[in-house]
């Protein structure tokens, strides 16, 4: 069978007790990203947050849920971190192919549609056709 995949938000859902062993998964001001501590106070009903005793004695406070993991995820947390960087990059490449091939399209669509206007361009940005024949429907119904 193979290992379960885990999500960021998955290995984060659960709120932490006090006592907790923990991992910063973000930097913070005069505290290095993968430090360990443990949760002194948390409080908090709709934005939990901690105070945490970190190894070298010192105790930071107002540290924000999404800021820590468990010490026991911590390493898959960053695996999951990685794998989902990477399927956004992924999915924002595809969708900046397929904003690439849509004007060509939409520019057709938009001539045939409304009978070669196209589109308007307002203060340097383009209007796209379907959007000025909404508006003029909308003006001919309220009788504006």
């Amino acid at each position: 069978m193979p290992p379960k995949v885990f999500t960021t938000s998955q290995l984060q859902a659960r709120t932490l007790k006090r006592g907790e062993k923990v991992r910063l998964v973000s930097e913070l001001p005069g505290v290095p990203r993968g430090t360990e501590g443990k949760v002194a106070m948390a409080n908090g009903f709709t934005w939990n947050r901690y105070w945490v005793r970190l190894v070298d004695g010192r105790v930071v406070g107002h540290i924000d849920h999404d800021d820590l993991v468990r010490t026991k995820d911590y390493e898959r947390y960053l695996v999951a971190r990685d794998r989902e960087a990477e399927e956004a990059e992924q999915a924002a490449l595809a969708a900046a192919e397929a904003a690439d091939a849509a004007p060509e399209e939409a520019a057709g669509d938009g001539a045939d549609a409304d009978g070669g206007s196209g589109e308007a361009v307002v203060n340097g940005v383009p209007v796209p056709a379907y959007l000025l024949q909404r508006s003029a429907d909308a003006r001919s119904r309220l009788g504006a």
